[in-house]
Order: structure tokens, then sequence, then C-alpha cells
């Protein structure tokens, strides 16, 4: 296939420090076969990848790991943390997420990318300046802006630096980026509290990004779109966002797994961000402990859950392709009772350990999810559908989640307040840190927190059991769509 103003492959030279000559090139062909620059650059670009990657998980729950301080400096309802860690993050993180997939087939990825790390970074340590529950959310919500232009265009440039079978091992590189971003989440925020303040932990954290962001700009190359695909590939038909919800219209089989996923997600998010408070009220761990040494484990825990959800799917559905499913769904199925009793519990060993094996079963849906819906739709639209199907659950279950979990857990308590006779005491949503609480009543506005908080996070698992029966219900529909 040719193509004005691409490079021939031959006009490409690799130096000893594995940059890519490109002066004086003549325009020939597009697709070569062939990876772009050397094996030591490409190696570069992917790890450089994967620290932006890492970085975009790591801002984005990190302030799940200063939930406490935060709520009590500004004297927030857990509902309005709720709308700072979910839809006030994911409207426009959601929202662009499409646009800017779309930008990326016409402009240089590189150049996306870079902007968009040094301007989710800034907005991180801007919320450590936050004097309040409106500019946290100001500043949040520029997080999100900036975070919608990582996954789309690194996806694209790692397509375009490594031929198609080098492929799925970059990504999985790239992918780690997830879980190694929470746990650090957890281990930095954490270790922070423990000799400074929330607003130094997101200045500290933040802040490398730019740098990052500065590297990714002056160091890294925009290949030639299509450059490692063989030669005389013939680029896909590109599809709008009207024509594949057209021919999605009918795949019923997508819109249930899309509600199962939105489920699970809505169910997951809510614990993620409010499961170190319910540790901090009710064992009276500090943040930075709960965060060490409790939810960096469970989410290591997840990590691992999601490579053997990987390898369970492969296996099993050589011999049911109806695995894909009910797999999933027996995870959510195991999943919800362990959660119940790790939050019902008063003994925190016990507690902690269930912890521990609800985390290997909390991500077996994501695979599993993405696999079933490329498995459905037309070849030329899984782009597009993977976008819709993250569009709802990001919007749905990240943005509603933590709201939901945090408006329950406020109901909880302040009826709980009242039906105690506190409510002139404590008032309808108490702060442990109020000064003028005396001790007695402090430790009670921590106990009935800790009451509404557990019960709310009981009310989110239970969606775990709820998007596992949808996953059921969708199997009829999905063998027929795969026939």
């Amino acid at each position: 296939m040719r193509s004005l103003g691409v490079l021939h492959p031959r006009h490409i030279r690799n130096d000893h420090n594995g940059w890519v000559n490109m002066s004086k090139t003549i325009v020939t062909e597009t697709n070569t076969g062939e990876s772009f620059g050397s094996v030591g650059y490409r190696s570069y670009v992917l790890l450089t990848l994967t620290a932006i990657y890492l970085f975009n998980f790591l801002d984005r729950i990190l302030i799940s790991v200063l939930s406490r301080p935060i709520i009590e400096e500004f004297s927030l309802t857990n509902f309005q943390f709720g709308i700072l860690t979910g839809i006030g993050f994911a409207l426009f993180y959601t929202a662009l997420g499409i646009p800017i997939a779309r930008l990326s087939e016409r402009v240089s990825r590189v150049k996306i990318i870079g902007v968009c790390v040094i301007l989710w970074s800034l907005a991180t340590a801007l919320c450590g300046l936050a004097v309040g529950f409106w500019t946290l959310l100001f500043a949040r919500l520029a997080v999100g802006v900036g975070e919608a232009g990582c996954t789309p265009p690194a996806n694209s440039l790692i397509g375009d630096y490594y031929k198609p079978i080098d492929r799925p091992v970059a990504l999985s590189i790239y992918a780690t980026g997830v879980t190694i971003g929470i746990v650090l989440a957890q281990l930095s925020g954490g270790l922070i509290l423990k000799a400074f303040s929330w607003r130094e932990a997101f200045i500290f954290i933040g802040l490398p990004g730019v740098l990052i962001g500065l590297i990714m700009l002056f160091t890294v190359k925009e290949p030639p779109r299509g450059y490692s695909d063989p030669p005389g590939t013939i680029p896909m038909e590109r599809v709008g966002l009207v024509e594949a919800l057209k021919n999605l219209a009918r795949n019923k089989a997508f819109w249930i797994i899309s509600i199962a996923m939105s489920f699970v997600t809505f169910g997951g998010y809510g614990l993620t961000m409010f499961q170190s408070l319910f540790l901090q009220y009710t064992y009276g761990m500090s943040p930075g402990d709960a965060a060490i040494y409790y939810m960096a484990p469970f989410a290591f825990m997840g990590a691992i859950g999601t490579i053997i959800g990987g390898v369970l799917i492969k296996r099993f559905i050589q011999k049911s392709i109806s695995a894909t499913l009910w797999l999933p769904a027996l995870s959510c199925f195991i999943l919800t009772p362990i959660l119940f009793f790790a939050f019902l519990t008063v003994n925190i060993k016990q507690a902690y350990i269930a912890f521990m094996i609800a985390g290997l079963f909390k991500y077996f849906y994501i695979g599993a999810s993405y696999f079933a819906v490329q498995s459905i739709v037309k070849t030329r639209m899984r782009a597009m559908a993977i976008a819709i199907l993250l569009f709802a659950i990001n919007l749905l279950g990240y943005g509603g989640g933590p709201p939901f979990v945090g408006a329950i857990a406020d109901m909880i308590t302040s009826n709980n307040i009242q039906s105690l006779g506190m409510t002139d005491s404590l008032g309808f949503d108490c702060n442990p840190r109020d000064t003028s609480l005396a001790d007695t009543m402090r430790t009670s506005c921590v106990s009935v927190k800790a009451y509404g908080m557990k019960w709310a996070l009981i009310v989110s698992s239970a969606m775990y059991m709820v998007g596992g029966l949808i996953y059921l219900l969708a199997i009829p529909a999905y063998k027929n769509a795969i026939k």
C-alpha cells in the first residue's frame, strides 16, 4: 500500500543509542512488517508508556488513601467524598474517551500523551492546594480530563512500535501499570501520610508525573501509522459512534454483558474508595497503616487473581464457550459471601484473611467480559464496541458506585444517631475531629460511622451477586451471537 508522507524501512537507521534517524528520507511505503526502532529503544518506549499508565492509576486511586483526613478537614459527608472519587473524576474521563481515541488517529499520539500526563499530574498536585469541596472537585475534574488521553493513544503507539506477533506481550507489560499503580498508591500514600499531611501526598506524588510527561514529549518518536503491519495490510474501515450503536442495537448479548459488567464495577469501585475508611473506623487504625498493611496487600491479591482468571478462561473455553460468562458469574457468587463475612466479623485477623481471599476473585470478570464482547461483534467494530462498553461501565460503575456507597453510609449513620438519641450531641453527621466533642462523644461518633460504612459496603458487595446473575442470563444470547 503506497502512501505519501511515510518512511520506507531502508531509510530508517538505528544508531548505537537506539534512536531512529529520520533525516533525508524518501517517502514511499507505510507497512513494513517490522518493529519500529531498535530493541533497546522499543523497550525504552514501552517502559515509559507503562510508567505513564502506572501514574495514571496511582493518581486516580490516591484520593482513596487520603480519604479520612480530607473528609474530616473539610467536614465532608461520605456522599460528597463519593462525588469526588466517582462522578467528579469519571464525568470528563468517560465523556472524552471516545473523542480522544478518534483524535489520536489524526494527531501526534506522543504529543497527546505527553500533554495529558502533564495536565493530570499538575491537577493531582493542585488537589493538595484545595481549600474546600468545590476546589477539590474542580481539581479532580481536571485529573479526569488529563487521564482520558492516556490509554487510547498508548495502545495505538504500541501497535506501531511492535509487529503483530510481539504485540500481546508488549500490551501485557503495559497493562501491569494498572495493578502496580494501585499497589503503589496505597504504599506511597500511606508512607507519606506517616510523615506529612494529605496535601503533601498529592503534591509529592503528582509533580513527578510532569517530568515523565516531558520525557515522553522529548524522547519518544512518533512512528508512521501502520508501520509494523505486514506489507499490503488493508487499513480497517473506521466505524463511527452512530453506526456502531445501530449495529449493536439488536445485539442482545452485548447489552446484557454491559449491564452485568456495570453492576460489578458499580460495587467494586464503591469498595475500592471506601474500604480503607471501614478499616480505620472499625479497627482504629491510622490511614497510613490501613493503606500499607491492608489495602496494598489486597490490591496485590487482585493482581494475582486477574492473571488466574485469564488462565482459567483460556482453559475452560476449550471445553465450553459459555465458560466465558459462567466463570465470572461463579467468581461473583463466591466473592459476595466472603465480603459479607469480612465486613460482619469483629475479628480483624478473620477480616484480613477474608479480604485477601476476596481479592483473588475480584477481577475475574474483566478479561472474560472483554473477550466475550470481542467475540460477538464484527472485526471492524471491536474497538468501538469496547469503547462503548468502557463508556457505560466507567460512567455507571466508576461514576455511580462511590456516591451510592457514600449516600447509603450517610443515611445509615444519620438513622443510627437518631435511634440512639444522640442527634443533639453529634448532629446528623458527626466529625471525629470536632474539638467541641467530648472524648466519649468522639468515640461514639467513630462507632456510628463504622456502623454506617459497614452496611453501605455490604450493600455494595451485593452488587457482585446481581452482576453474577446477569452474566448467567447473558449465556443464551451469547451462544446465539457467536453461532
